[in-house]
């Protein structure tokens, strides 16, 4: 079994001594582009669904129209527009049981691997995050083609995908995973737009067996709750990082009042030193959580909750929080080197 050692430490290609890397970036798509993505509508999800296009810039027709092409615009757009170097785009894979089996009838969202290494062949401001249920029959083969073509990180949601982290039929994908150096990024905490398959897995704990491994593992959100019944993980991810040095939480969706609520926490040494930056994009970015509880002064508050640009609405409330440089550059030493896009 692979032992611990330092992450990875290559910046990606064509990208230069990067300033700030957002690396939790969804990618959504309807398939109108011959993407392969897709999206299942549901009556309670399409409010949210409906404020998280209008919060980013887009028509609410684009859900059922032109949702590909509109979405990569809007997102280039807004990192073009930003003082982000690039971002992390997420693909999202579908639900599979314990044997392998695809479970067609679960599922809110599928955005295929290939679609986003198309992308960040493309565009230099994308780095391609693949998502491989590692319970696939193919799940290995469909690893090291991922990795040839330029992944820079996994992303799995293991309460939404079915993806139970410590079950050992999976170590040898984690010691693969290892060996290439490719970086897991696994939701951890509350989760209310996507289905949930089995919560107990929202758990950070159900991660300590990629950890032995010998894996790098970012815990997209640190652990935290996001509805107000949900369980508060947060405690444990922090107890975790006292025992695996490998172990990192990110700060996306800070920008809303429940998951926000650990800031002054995560800015304490040696916590603050674990932290990397994640906007979580489409999620809404509201900074007067932020401001109400003293997070941020009303000058910052006002400069930028008017900022339209989203991307840069959240990079500057969380840098105004107090989160140093480092907190917006640390991902960088720890993705595996991409692929140069193709262009600008």
């Amino acid at each position: 079994m692979p032992t611990s050692a330092d992450p990875v430490s290559n910046a990606p290609n064509g990208l230069p001594s990067p300033r700030a890397i957002d690396m939790h970036v969804h990618m959504v798509g309807n398939g109108s582009g011959g993407t392969g993505c897709w999206i299942r509508p549901s009556a309670w999800r399409w409010p949210l669904q409906a404020l998280m296009a209008h919060h980013i810039g887009l028509p609410l027709s684009a859900l059922r129209e032109n949702l590909d092409q509109l979405y990569v615009d809007q997102l280039l757009q807004w990192v073009r527009g930003s003082s982000l170097d690039a971002v992390v785009i997420l693909a999202h894979e579908q639900v599979y049981d314990e044997q392998g089996k695809l479970r067609k009838d679960l599922g809110t969202a599928y955005v295929p691997n290939d679609y986003v290494l198309r992308l960040a062949r493309a565009h230099r401001e994308f780095l391609p995050a693949v998502s491989i249920h590692p319970a696939r029959p193919d799940a290995l083969e469909e690893l090291d083609r991922c990795v040839a073509e330029g992944a820079v990180m996994m992303k799995c949601l293991p309460n939404c995908q079915n993806i139970d982290c410590r079950d050992r039929r999976y170590t040898r994908f984690w010691e693969r995973m290892v060996q290439t150096g490719l970086p897991l990024l696994a939701h951890t905490g509350g989760e209310h737009t996507v289905q949930v398959v089995r919560r107990e897995l929202a758990d950070p704990r159900t991660l300590e067996w990629p950890l032995q491994c010998g894996l790098t593992v970012i815990a997209a959100h640190s652990g935290t709750k996001s509805g107000l019944f949900d369980p508060q993980y947060f405690h444990h991810f922090v107890e975790m990082t006292r025992r695996h040095p490998r172990l990192y939480g990110d700060i996306s969706a800070f920008n809303v009042p429940i998951r926000g609520s650990v800031v002054p926490r995560c800015l304490q040494k040696p916590l603050v030193e674990r932290m990397v930056h994640g906007s979580d994009y489409p999620v809404p970015v509201f900074g007067h959580w932020a401001w109400l509880q003293g997070f941020v002064d009303w000058k910052a508050f006002r400069q930028w909750e008017r900022q339209p640009n989203v991307l840069e609405r959240d990079y500057q409330l969380k840098r105004a929080m107090g989160f140093p440089p480092e907190t917006f550059t640390r991902i960088s030493r720890m993705l595996r080197p991409s692929l140069p896009a193709k262009s600008a």
